[in-house]
């Protein structure tokens, strides 16, 4: 019987438990094997959560001393990377690293310089590489159905202030910005797609618009005030935008757990203190004359992402939501439109056809295809779009890369 890959998931939160941990658990090949986290509380929870009774750490190195471990998966919060992927590299573990890499450029170097001394398999967790929209959508560009490339753009649209105004990535002293917590996705696909051109520069706009005080989309009764958090908010059951933890979801981060480390998951997304944006675009210029623009808008009741890539032969539309490419010749003729199944999985299927791939490399059956070099790219795109953002101007590359 083969023997099965020893897993440590660094990080007991959504991308850790609810994805890595099920898609792990749910394979003939793999298991977890240990969890580790700073917060006691969460730890147990999340071994309830995955119906399993690993090894449970609340130090890296208290871990490495115990347990025989093949790989870590590190799904902690963004401005941890750098100190948690340095130290598992140390200790000689393979690992993969949720995206984004690390919150600057000097963190993701100082991570690369330590995989390349140590001589471990380390991998980027860019899940929507796998998507098999994007993958389709990057067979069709690499065949050279659509010409020359000169033009991207992308537009995601998601319901996010839940997910980016009430938990610790609302500060960009955790993330670097969102431009790098969540736009690392976005960049690196641009990246990927149009086969790593050296970007030049970035210019990027955002700002907070919508998720204000002055927002809250309901009225005020008199002498009551709403919040702070969802869970004892008078008007929870009157907002459209409440979370209210559900049992398990206490577990994990209510009471025992604030207890623990003070962290609260569901602030108001409309009173929380904030530094990053609810919506911007940024947009980017390589060294071929490629143009790309990507467009981020966390209000309103719609998840999608919407491609275009315009060649001299064609122009390319994808939508990640309903599967599908259209293709649209230059000089007219058929527009073809390809329907993509659906997938069992997070993030439409990608989630776990990643870990598939982190597996097959384990096992020396396939090498990287997400590189730590690919994960620094895409930080440094994003922490220059944050540059710009702040400091009003357009910001080369080369200040961060060179």
């Amino acid at each position: 019987m083969e023997k099965k890959l020893r897993f440590a998931i660094i990080g007991t939160g959504v991308r850790g438990v609810w994805c890595f941990g099920e898609i792990i658990k749910n394979r003939q090949d793999a298991e977890v094997c240990a969890l580790c986290d700073t917060n006691e509380v969460r730890l147990k929870a999340a071994a309830t959560k995955l119906k399993l009774s690993p090894s449970l750490y609340t130090s890296i190195d208290e871990m490495a001393a115990n347990e025989k471990i093949d790989a870590v998966i590190i799904t902690t919060p963004d401005h941890t990377h750098r100190d948690i992927a340095v130290k598992a590299l140390q200790h000689h573990w393979n690992v993969l690293i949720d995206k984004p890499l690390a919150t600057n450029v000097k963190d993701c170097r100082e991570i690369i310089e330590c995989a390349e001394k140590n001589k471990r398999t380390a991998m980027m967790g860019f899940n929507l590489r796998h998507h098999a929209v994007l993958k389709r959508l990057k067979e069709i560009i690499d065949s050279g159905t659509l010409g020359k490339i000169f033009l991207a753009e992308n537009r995601e649209f998601y319901d996010g202030g839940k997910t980016y105004m009430c938990r610790w990535n609302r500060f960009s002293k955790n993330t670097g910005g969102l431009w790098i917590h969540k736009g690392s996705h976005d960049f690196d696909i641009f990246n990927w797609l149009l086969d790593f051109p050296k970007p030049l520069r970035v210019s990027a706009f955002a700002a907070v618009n919508v998720l204000t005080a002055q927002g809250i989309p309901f009225e005020l009764e008199n002498g009551i005030a709403p919040g702070p958090g969802c869970n004892e908010c008078h008007y929870k059951n009157k907002c459209r935008d409440s979370f209210d933890f559900n049992e398990l979801e206490q577990q994990f981060w209510g009471g025992d757990a604030i207890e623990r480390d003070g962290y609260l998951r569901n602030t108001c997304m409309y009173l929380s203190e904030k530094d990053t944006h609810d919506n911007g675009m940024a947009m980017v210029e390589y060294e071929n004359d490629i143009k790309v623009a990507h467009l981020e808008c966390f209000i309103g009741h719609k998840n999608d992402r919407c491609y275009t890539i315009a060649g001299d032969r064609g122009i390319a539309e994808a939508s990640l939501t309903e599967r599908t490419i259209k293709i649209t010749p230059r000089w007219g003729g058929d527009i073809v439109t390809y329907t993509l199944p659906p997938e069992n999985g997070g993030h439409g299927g990608a989630d776990p056809a990643l870990v598939e791939r982190f597996c097959q490399i384990l096992k020396g059956a396939a090498i990287p295809n997400s590189t730590l070099a690919h994960g620094m790219l895409a930080t440094a795109i994003g922490q220059a779009a944050e540059l710009s953002r702040r400091e009003h101007r357009m910001v080369e590359l080369s200040e961060l890369l060179d």
